[in-house]
């Protein structure tokens, strides 16, 4: 199926010693996120540097034309030039661009453009076509993905603002996600932050999803000290961490201990609330704790790419990374270029990161982008 959609990914006339080298250059150094995100402009300068098959120039500028529009919003232009293109075909040509219409339509919620073009893909294929999937379905109007908050290395009095801007998007929508995997150190005033945070948020009925709590649970230990009567609040946090990994055996230890230098009770362990944050914890946990997995998903847009950067800093210890992008919505121009100059890094340094589940739409971008010659891209069943 890959193969029908060939720009970016020709290596024609290059010798199996010239591909190994790496990435073409031409792409890697071009800024995807000057002048503002100049879409046009990038576009112009990336136009020169796309190679494209002989003998697959139609799909392969159906397919280019289809994605550039799909990824800057222009879902209704999308879906003609795709459109258009497939009802000139003969019976059994074209499949990729037939899935990346079919994906197109499961993507902006077009159900009964989706029936119509799926019985047509049986019968030009003589096969069962993709069936109607509510995860690609858009998200009902008035409802917004849940607000997230990265913290930094330090958790210290420096995230009061951070916070209190956390605090009141979360009461507004109900739900919040907390990463906060990339914590390295702490100090008893941010401690008290966070603590305070959740309760809050706890006490208002906040959906909180966190990840990291591991990560921090093991930090706070090295920290702490029995026996000595100090930062109260960073022992409640490490026996609030160890609440959410679920991890009992710690837990009754760092209590015992926690018992000893303070002179009183410590926080009781609470099974239920540690069974209902696990269960929303699930997708952020994957996403920063696993070995070799990491998530994209949602709509990824403009120059501050945060899930890029999320992604190198996840990849900088591991030699392969395999990014789950089967809840990938949309990736746009700006954003695709960023994670291609990062991917790009990442393979200079040998790491493999292999692109799994990616709808039609998003891969003929990335293919655009020349991602493809960077990572190792595999489309959606």
């Amino acid at each position: 199926m890959e193969e029908g959609i060939l720009v970016g990914s020709s290596h024609k006339n290059k010798s199996a010693g010239a591909a190994s080298k790496g990435p073409r250059s031409e792409l890697s150094t071009l800024d995807f996120g000057s002048a503002g995100g100049d879409v046009a402009r990038a576009l112009a300068e990336c136009a020169g540097k796309i190679e494209v098959q002989e003998g697959g120039d139609a799909f392969a500028g159906v397919a280019e034309d289809a994605a550039v529009l799909y990824a800057n919003g222009q879902n209704d232009l999308a879906a003609q030039v795709l459109s258009e293109f497939v009802t000139g075909l003969t019976p059994g040509q074209g499949e990729p661009v037939w899935l990346m219409l079919i994906d197109l339509y499961k993507l902006t919620g077009k159900r009964a453009e989706f029936d119509e073009r799926v019985i047509a893909y049986a019968r030009s294929f003589e096969k069962s076509p993709p069936p109607w999937d509510v995860a690609d379905a858009p998200v009902a109007a008035g409802k917004t993905a849940a607000p997230a908050v990265a913290l930094g290395t330090a958790l210290t009095d420096q995230v009061a603002k951070q916070f209190e801007r956390v605090r009141e998007a979360a009461k507004k929508n109900g739900a919040v996600k907390i990463d906060l995997s990339r914590l390295r150190s702490a100090d008893e005033s941010g401690c008290t932050l966070l603590r305070t945070l959740m309760s809050d948020l706890n006490a208002a009925s906040v959906n909180i999803r966190l990840s990291g709590a591991s990560t921090v649970a093991n930090m706070l230990r090295g920290q702490v000290l029995a026996g000595r009567r100090e930062n109260q609040q960073m022992w409640l946090l490490l026996l609030d961490m160890l609440q959410q990994t679920d991890d009992i055996d710690t837990f009754e230890e760092v209590a015992l201990d926690y018992a000893i230098t303070f002179e009183e009770s410590p926080p009781s362990w609470e099974p239920k609330a540690v069974s209902e944050m696990a269960s929303t914890t699930a997708e952020l946990v994957t996403a920063v704790q696993m070995d070799d997995g990491f998530v994209l998903e949602g709509d990824v847009l403009g120059t501050n790419a945060e899930p890029v950067r999320q992604l190198a800093a996840f990849a900088a210890e591991r030699s392969r990374v395999d990014v789950d992008c089967a809840r990938l919505r949309r990736i746009d121009f700006v954003s695709a270029g960023a994670m291609f100059n990062v991917l790009a890094q990442l393979q200079g340094q040998g790491k493999l990161i292999v692109l799994k589940d990616v709808n039609a739409m998003v891969a003929a971008l990335l293919r655009v982008m020349g991602i493809d010659q960077v990572a190792r891209l595999q489309l959606r069943n």
